[in-house]
């Protein structure tokens, strides 16, 4: 992590950047947050290990906006979704310096909690410099271990991999993650009967509050205004709606941005249910490999995706 603070120092102090977009402590050890650091004693706060799985593209479609360039850090996954805004025209690569940051699976409070590890006072191993196979854990009610692949994020065990796609330069390691498969749980879902899936899709979505932040978190939700914030199209917006607009809103998100989710695992991270939101965008992505042939969003800044071109032997309406 000090070579990260020292680097954007540098970068500081030479002009070359006029501030610094990374991830900040928070009030517990578990949530560090995005922040803008504006200066070098400010970086003072700058931290980044195993809990930082925020993505933070996203944050530079209004840092574009900002007078002069500025260094964001990216891991492997997060550069997918940086290249997929340059090739949306929604970030402008000029304003920006990134460095790549090495990356060994990313951790959250809630994995660790789920394997009954909670009210977690310091973790020790999640570090970028650690080796990140064991996690030491201080709780209220004393000493804790795990193996740090236990309270990986579930998007971790099915990586794309540790190469960052663009770059100015990377700093740091990083491990292979993936021992699982992508499309396991979609095909499990797949295997149901119509009336299993919708009651696994009924019983997962009535967990929503609609708080939103699994649409704020996404970097393929970058429109100037969304149409679930409108009044004039009479959607539901409060917590205890329970229309059929309430219940389809995954749904609709999903097919927005079908062809343009990179499958960052973000919509599901931030879930406050832990709804497996993920799953109706690998659906999406498993069923456009299927008809179009491989394609990954976010590995190019330039050409077409399947659902923005045309050819005549594109599938035809109810192929699947």
């Amino acid at each position: 992590m000090q070579e990260l603070i020292n680097r954007a120092k540098e970068l500081l102090a030479n002009g070359t950047v006029n501030r610094v977009l990374g991830w900040r402590k928070g009030d517990l050890p578990t949530n560090p947050e995005p922040a803008y650091f504006n200066d070098e004693a400010s970086l003072a706060d700058f931290v980044y290990n195993g809990f930082c799985g925020v993505n933070l593209s996203k944050y530079m479609i209004e840092g574009s906006k900002l007078e002069g360039k500025t260094l964001i850090f990216l891991k492997p996954c997060d550069t997918y979704s940086f290249n997929q805004l340059l090739k949306e025209n929604r970030v402008n690569r000029e304003s920006v310096y990134i460095i790549g940051v090495g990356c060994k699976g990313k951790i959250s409070e809630s994995s660790l909690n789920a394997i009954g590890i909670k009210n977690i006072l310091d973790v020790k191993g999640a570090e970028l410099s650690d080796p990140c196979d064991t996690l030491e854990i201080e709780t209220l009610y004393g000493k804790k271990s795990c193996d740090y692949k236990d309270a990986m994020l579930e998007r971790c065990h099915v990586c794309k991999g540790k190469e960052h796609v663009v770059y100015d330069e990377i700093i740091g390691d990083s491990k292979d993650t993936a021992d699982g498969d992508r499309f396991a749980e979609v095909e499990k879902i797949e295997a149901m009967s119509p009336e299993e899936k919708f009651e696994y899709f009924r019983a997962e979505l009535s967990k929503c509050i609609r708080c939103n932040a699994c649409r704020n978190v996404c970097p393929a939700c970058s429109c100037r205004k969304c149409v679930f914030d409108s009044t004039k199209f009479d959607s539901a917006q409060k917590a205890n709606a329970d229309s059929f607009e309430e219940k389809m809103f995954h749904i609709i998100r999903a097919f927005h941005v079908a062809g343009r989710c990179t499958d960052c695992g973000e919509c599901s991270r931030v879930c406050p249910q832990g709804i497996p939101l993920h799953l109706f965008n690998r659906k999406f992505i498993k069923d456009i490999n299927n008809l179009y042939g491989d394609f990954q969003a976010g590995t190019e800044a330039e050409g077409r995706t399947p659902l923005t071109s045309f050819t005549f032997d594109d599938a035809e309406p109810g192929t699947i």
